[in-house]
């Protein structure tokens, strides 16, 4: 405090009252921060001072009320009343011979005019029937925002993908089933509703364009009773007459892919899953015995020993693995780009929902991006097109879209983490702390970096320890506004020298460093940077209190003009 402001006002207060009863300001004022500083939507401050020995009036009242004043507004903290020894008023006593401590916390709701303000105490003070006026007394200047540079915006939204695919398989498959101990192939079995379905098949994708074979496959197999070299035997030569049959049918329809050969010799994967699959009586103990015997010579004996179950395994499972299996994979070529564009743009209805989805990343327009998200939205009430439009809104700091959007997604899909992860960033967009904890806790297994979103609410919360945690290695805007609250400012010089995408904030927030660390060559280049990529960065950093020894210098005000 100002000694010749505090011996004017005891001096007034002596004309007013002997000098032994006299009402002084604390003297030695000392205000904790100063200048003032933002934290967790509050501007809180410790203020303490000294009432000097044989000053304070023994049946003297003195209320002391922080006010906050700003841009032609005052907000008024919790007044504290100090009283004389013999006063007769409730207030904390102050000795006249000792004096006394003074000591009083206040805090404020922060408001974006409070960027340029200054702290004062306003007293009202009395001595028994007596009142003294006393002017205001400035004892800080306030406040250091920088703690509102950490933006959800740093953070980049989820994008919830389209499942489009160019190429698609299509897997058709036909058993031909043999009699036990024979690779015959007979007729009934070239005429089954699958060899039919198999052949048609083949035909369609050698006539249609957008389709093309990748894969013709033949194996054969054996049921596992019986000898490993018999079986053996067995599953080739029932590979090779299958084999056989549909080269002829390849032949016909002038198809050249080769046929790829498989065998199994003892089925008894094949053999596990049908006894799965049946009503069998006992037919646990039977899994059991494959479970506990590897050996297939010890299996099959086991097995046959259950001479009351083996009758049944003999009639109504062991005949359906006597097979070979036909499989035809068939590519089905989709749309290309161009023409995806061009429905998109003309005639989107033509499109499913995946490949209208797709055709959004098909263009850098965002204008054009917008409506084909809408478009499908219209046509397919999709979750995923209403986040897409959100994402729109947010990139363009349209929070009230953005978040109408994503409301929508989250009616239709209401647990997807990325929806909900998005949702989160709107709400501290809006510094609704509480609602965006709650869609990040729903959020978990977001492609998104769910951390780094953590550390930013944790940043807006004031628990600067949190969000230090949080952030971890990240370099980012947001992860070195933290290391400066930190005070730590040579890793947040290094967080923003590796700042992938750096923007204005970047070269702000890179001038900040400067002036903490009385860097005037960093402050002006930065700061030249910062506003040049941001022209509305003129007027926060003319009222920013962290480049307040520069305000006065004419290199700063051309910057900022």
């Amino acid at each position: 405090m100002k000694k010749g402001l505090l011996f004017s006002l005891i001096a007034a207060m002596v004309v007013l009252a002997s000098c032994n009863k006299t009402l002084p300001n604390p003297e030695q004022i000392s205000v904790n921060p100063n200048p003032l500083v933002l934290k967790g939507g509050k501007v809180n401050a410790e203020i303490t001072g000294t009432f000097p020995e044989k000053k304070f009036a023994k049946k003297g009242v003195l209320v002391v009320t922080p006010v906050l004043k700003f841009d032609g507004q005052e907000v008024l903290g919790e007044p504290v009343t100090y009283v004389g020894e013999k006063a007769k008023e409730n207030g904390k006593t102050v000795n006249y011979r000792n004096g006394g401590r003074y000591s009083q916390s206040c805090s404020f709701d922060f408001v974006p005019a409070m960027i340029k303000s200054e702290l004062y105490l306003r007293f009202k003070a009395t001595v028994g029937n007596k009142d003294i006026e006393i002017p205001d007394l400035k004892v800080a200047d306030g406040v250091m925002v920088t703690s509102e540079l950490a933006s959800p915006k740093d953070n980049k939204t989820a994008c919830t993908p389209d499942k489009f695919q160019r190429v698609i398989q299509e897997l058709t498959e036909a058993d031909i089933m043999f009699l036990i101990q024979s690779a015959d192939v007979r007729s009934n079995q070239t005429k089954s509703e699958d060899m039919k379905a198999l052949q048609a098949a083949i035909k369609e994708a050698k006539n249609n364009e957008k389709k093309e074979i990748n894969k013709i496959e033949v194996s054969g197999y054996a049921s596992p009773d019986g000898g490993m070299d018999l079986n053996e035997k067995l599953a080739q030569n029932r590979q090779k007459a299958a084999a056989k049959f549909l080269q002829k049918d390849l032949k016909k329809n002038k198809v050249s892919n080769a046929v790829e050969s498989n065998i199994t010799a003892e089925d008894w994967e094949g053999f596990q899953k049908a006894m799965e699959n049946s009503n069998l009586q006992d037919k646990d103990l039977v899994l059991r015995v494959l479970s506990m015997y590897s050996d297939p010579e010890e299996r099959e004996a086991q097995i046959k020993n259950l001479s009351a179950v083996y009758k049944n395994i003999a009639e109504d499972i062991l005949p359906a693995l006597r097979r070979s299996r036909l499989i035809l994979t068939t590519d089905l070529i989709g749309k290309s780009d161009d023409e995806i564009r061009e429905l998109a743009k003309n005639d989107p209805a033509q499109l499913s929902v995946e490949e209208l989805l797709y055709a959004a990343t098909l263009t850098n327009d965002k204008a054009e991006k917008m409506a084909i998200y809408q478009k499908a939205a219209e046509l397919y009430n999709d979750y995923r097109a209403y986040n897409g439009m959100g994402q729109l809104y947010f990139e363009a700091g349209n929070y009230a879209e953005a978040g109408r959007c994503y409301q929508k997604a989250l009616e239709i899909q209401p647990n997807d983490p990325d929806v909900n992860y998005n949702a989160g960033l709107v709400a501290l967009a809006a510094d609704d702390l509480e609602k965006a904890e709650y869609y990040f806790g729903k959020a978990a297994g977001t492609k998104a970096n769910l951390s780094a979103a953590m550390g930013t609410l944790y940043t807006k919360k004031g628990d600067y320890a949190a969000a230090k945690k949080a952030y971890g290695e990240n370099a980012t805007n947001n992860a070195a506004v933290q290391q400066i609250l930190d005070e730590n400012y040579a890793a947040a010089s290094k967080t923003l020298d590796n700042v992938k995408e750096p923007n204005a904030v970047t070269a702000y927030l890179k001038a900040v460093v400067g002036a903490r660390t009385n860097d005037k060559t960093a402050v002006y280049a930065n700061l030249k940077s910062a506003v040049e990529q941001d022209a509305n960065l003129k007027v926060r950093a003319a009222r920013d209190i962290e480049f307040a020894k520069y305000a006065e210098e004419a290199e700063f005000q051309a910057i900022v003009k």
